[in-house]
């Protein structure tokens, strides 16, 4: 195996393995983060990603393959020897602890002479605004204000890797926005790597540089979440992001620059550049995002289909329309609410749907 990191790297993990008994929990994983990057793992429950920050975090050994922190390969390593701390799920606060004792710690177990433990963690307390309740017992804070003493916790002994495993899952959705605020500008000003774990898109892709996306023990894709919003490699990625209507269908005729592709609701076109290594006959799979949908009362358009209402539901500014095709198939159309407003759109009401050719993404791994 490759023991080299690429030089902005701090950590790598090389054909990493972890099985359970007979059950891969991890499968044949290779990725890189680099120095000073927020990267995000995400993914369905049991999909491998808790196991992949464990095994960073020392408290379990890959059955095969290798992983290395800051260039120095650390399979068996104890937990305590990596300075790779985690915020977890739970936060697992001492509740016999005050705010500040809880944050110092990691500093005592470090041997930190008293004065400048009581130094460095008030003056974290303070990055987080929570140094007024350093006196306080744990069990007296908000969800908020525990989640930034365990992040000062965490932080205090300046490591150069954070593990969170879902560390906001817990909060109502209001507090969820503003600590996700807290962690991104806190990663910014840092400059520490930070492996978020979270099966939340919407954390994920607000946050993170990178997106890894898992399932079942291996990696389904990395990129940015612009990358992978717009560019899903497989079904699985974009049924997972549900934020697109997948369509497959049959290479009909080339005219132009556009396939025109047999599918069950109809005829459809699509940009030609789009598809690679497929000829006349072929199956084709390709996506169209929710807000690229149009949608009218009634009439026949390019790219069009009659369709269903099924229900409504409303997501901030926008709204999204649940409708179904003549062939069962459910689509999402996600607008803004003055765009819905001279429509019917009650359960049962009948529109008409179409979209650009060249908004149209074919699936490469289909």
């Amino acid at each position: 195996m490759n023991d080299q990191m690429t030089t902005n790297s701090i950590v790598k993990l090389d054909s990493v393995v972890k099985k359970f008994g007979d059950i891969f929990a991890v499968e044949r994983v290779d990725f890189e983060i680099g120095r000073g990057e927020f990267l995000a793992i995400m993914g369905s429950s049991g999909c491998g990603k808790t196991t992949t920050l464990r095994m960073l975090a020392g408290l379990e050994d890959p059955t095969d393959g290798d992983i290395y922190l800051d260039g120095e390969r650390v399979n068996g390593k104890a937990t305590w020897d990596r300075d790779t701390p985690m915020v977890w799920q739970s936060l697992a606060l001492f509740p016999f602890l005050t705010v500040q004792e809880n944050v110092e710690f990691g500093l005592k177990m470090r041997g930190v002479s008293k004065v400048e433990r009581i130094e460095r963690a008030r003056r974290w307390l303070e990055k987080m605004q929570i140094l007024e309740f350093a006196n306080r017992n744990i069990s007296q804070l908000s969800g908020g204000q525990k989640q930034r003493v365990a992040l000062a916790r965490a932080l205090v002994t300046e490591p150069k890797i954070l593990l969170l495993d879902e560390p906001l899952s817990a909060l109502d959705a209001h507090l969820k926005v503003r600590m996700q605020s807290v962690l991104s500008s806190l990663q910014k000003d840092l400059g520490i790597t930070f492996v978020y774990v979270t099966h939340s898109m919407s954390e994920a892709f607000s946050m993170a540089d990178r997106v890894v996306i898992m399932s079942r023990g291996k990696i389904e894709q990395i990129g940015t979440p612009q990358e992978i919003y717009r560019e899903p490699r497989n079904r699985f990625v974009a049924e997972f992001l549900g934020s697109a209507n997948i369509f497959t269908g049959a290479l009909s005729r080339k005219t132009g620059v556009y396939w025109t592709i047999e599918a069950p609701d109809g005829s459809f076109e699509i940009n030609a550049g789009k598809v690679t290594n497929k000829n006349e006959g072929d199956s084709v799979t390709f996506i169209v995002s929710a807000e690229n949908m149009n949608v009218r009362p009634t009439g026949s358009q390019p790219n069009g289909i009659t369709v269903t209402v099924v229900g409504e539901e409303f997501v901030g500014a926008t709204a999204i329309l649940f409708v179904e095709t003549e062939s069962g198939a459910e689509l999402k159309i996600q607008k803004s609410h003055d765009e819905f407003s001279s429509l019917d759109t009650r359960p049962g009401s009948k529109l008409a749907v179409h979209w650009d050719p060249d908004h149209c993404h074919v699936l490469p791994g289909e």
